[in-house]
């Protein structure tokens, strides 16, 4: 089935489960269940992910920060917790439940209290999320969100829409923070990377990967998961890397 672009909405091709920052693979609710569950626990994301995250925003002596596909808020939390000021965006209304449900049940917290949550597409970001005055000191798009933007036009015009609005939302001198799979790698060897520092999950039983090709060129990336869990945990993530 061939994407379509929406009212300026970022559509995916698939109807399974996505990363943070895209609508329709969220829309059955099921992401936002499994989520911290796929990401994997907090100690093994301490261990994995934290430590890198902070010693680079340190580097940069960042303070102020956009995490531009927040999902669930778990790295805006996490962020939060160390002191760092935060505004969280996200397409997904279904996942941002989860970031307002925590940010209510934490509000006692001066830094929860003023945290700021806002549902808002990259194509827009400009018009839906505030700017502090001066910028931010960091945008983040995390959670190998950014690769399932598709190039509807062929000309790359969305994603290099994307990266003006996030420069747009920075400081002069400002850090955009993007992370992503090594796609390199799955085209040379047909499957992901074991390793992985942001996806830590002890839940994951089995990931099917497949290369879908245009023309003799790689269009589009798709992993097929399995999860050891009592519910139904599997779900599909389709890229456009």
């Amino acid at each position: 089935m061939s994407p379509k672009p929406v009212h300026d909405a970022i559509v995916t091709q698939s109807p399974g489960v996505g990363a943070s920052g895209v609508a329709d693979q969220y829309s059955d609710g099921k992401a936002a269940k499994n989520w911290q569950l796929y990401i994997g626990e907090q100690d093994g994301r301490t261990t994995n992910y934290k430590t890198f995250l902070l010693n680079l925003l340190k580097q940069k002596k960042a303070q102020n920060i956009l995490d531009a596909a927040c999902g669930t808020g778990v790295d805006s939390v996490m962020l939060i917790e160390e002191g760092f000021t935060l505004t969280s965006a996200d397409l997904s209304d279904k996942m941002l439940k989860t970031a307002y449900k925590t940010r209510w049940e934490r509000r006692r917290e001066p830094k929860f209290f003023d945290w700021e949550i806002e549902e808002a597409n990259w194509l827009t970001l400009v018009q839906e999320v505030k700017k502090p005055i001066g910028g931010f000191d960091v945008v983040l798009c995390m959670g190998n969100s950014f690769p399932h933007l598709l190039d509807d036009h062929g000309d790359l015009r969305d994603h290099k829409k994307c990266f003006q609005n996030f420069y747009s939302m920075l400081k002069p001198g400002g850090t955009l923070i993007i992370d992503h799979r090594n796609y390199d790698y799955i085209l040379k060897h047909g499957r992901a990377p074991k390793k992985n520092i942001y996806y830590n999950s002890k839940h994951i039983s089995d990931i099917k990967t497949q290369v879908i090709y245009e023309n003799n060129v790689p269009k589009q990336i798709t992993l097929n998961y399995t999860m050891d869990v009592e519910e139904d945990g599997d779900f599909i993530l389709s890229y456009q890397p």
